[in-house]
């Protein structure tokens, strides 16, 4: 489980993320949800140690991140936003080199990388240099990464970026696929993807959690029934009330 209690992020007087609390349960598939500026990659970023909390606690897989960050992060695969890596590895390289670093055993190492190049279609390129791909074949090389140790926690920000339909629908559907026995948190903007692979969905808005339910229970607060209709109402009419207060 993730466990989230009064996450806070402040940079100077700017407060980023506002004493935000909430749990993940294995079997879930949470879409972060809010518009640009709302916290939901700085919240990314704390719950992945790679930002420290103002205040708060983040506990993954029982592990707490401040006091045991190691244990916590073995259990997590990661996709920043951008897919950053090292442009002038290979594919290959670069991915052998993130099982070394994960310190996969001689035994499962590569039946773990051909499982994630087979399901990532990433064959065709894996002695390609990473900054001469495609944005979305950088994208599957990311994701990759994130996935070669078969972590129990995948936080992916903006999975899908770049990607053409046919690869949002494969990437989406190996989300799925997963999820049964993960903890899977997306960031995303694209609430096409919430409703696609998500069965919860938290909205975010000036750092402050404003809705958190099943994508089809938020649904219903619109009389037309759309999700995109439910978070402009939300995101519109909190984010006015949380300012006046």
């Amino acid at each position: 489980m993730i466990e989230i209690k009064h996450l806070t992020k402040r940079y100077g007087e700017l407060t980023a993320v506002n004493d935000i609390s909430f749990d993940v349960a294995p079997g879930q598939v949470l879409g972060f949800l809010g518009p640009n500026g709302a916290g939901k990659s700085t919240t990314m970023k704390m719950i992945t140690g790679f930002l420290a909390p103002t205040a708060g606690s983040i506990r993954v897989c029982g592990h707490d991140l401040a006091s045991a960050p190691l244990p916590a992060k073995t259990c997590m695969g990661y996709l920043p936003e951008g897919a950053p890596s090292y442009a002038e590895m290979t594919v290959r390289s670069f991915l052998e080199f993130i099982a070394d670093i994960r310190g996969l055993a001689a035994d499962s190492r590569q039946r773990r990388l051909d499982d994630v190049i087979g399901r990532l279609a990433l064959g065709s390129v894996l002695d390609q240099v990473i900054e001469t791909l495609s944005k979305g074949f950088k994208r599957r090389v990311g994701l990759a990464q994130a996935l070669v140790h078969d972590p129990l926690v995948l936080i992916l920000d903006e999975p899908t970026d770049g990607l053409d339909p046919n690869q949002k629908h494969e990437v989406r559907q190996l989300i799925s696929d997963m999820s049964r026995d993960k903890i899977i948190v997306i960031s995303t903007h694209i609430l096409e993807e919430v409703d696609a692979v998500c069965n919860r969905a938290i909205i975010i808005a000036h750092g402050r959690i404003l809705a958190d339910d099943t994508p089809q229970q938020l649904a219903t607060r619109a009389p037309s029934g759309r999700l995109d209709d439910v978070f402009r109402a939300i995101t519109t009419g909190k984010t006015q009330e949380a300012t006046h207060a």
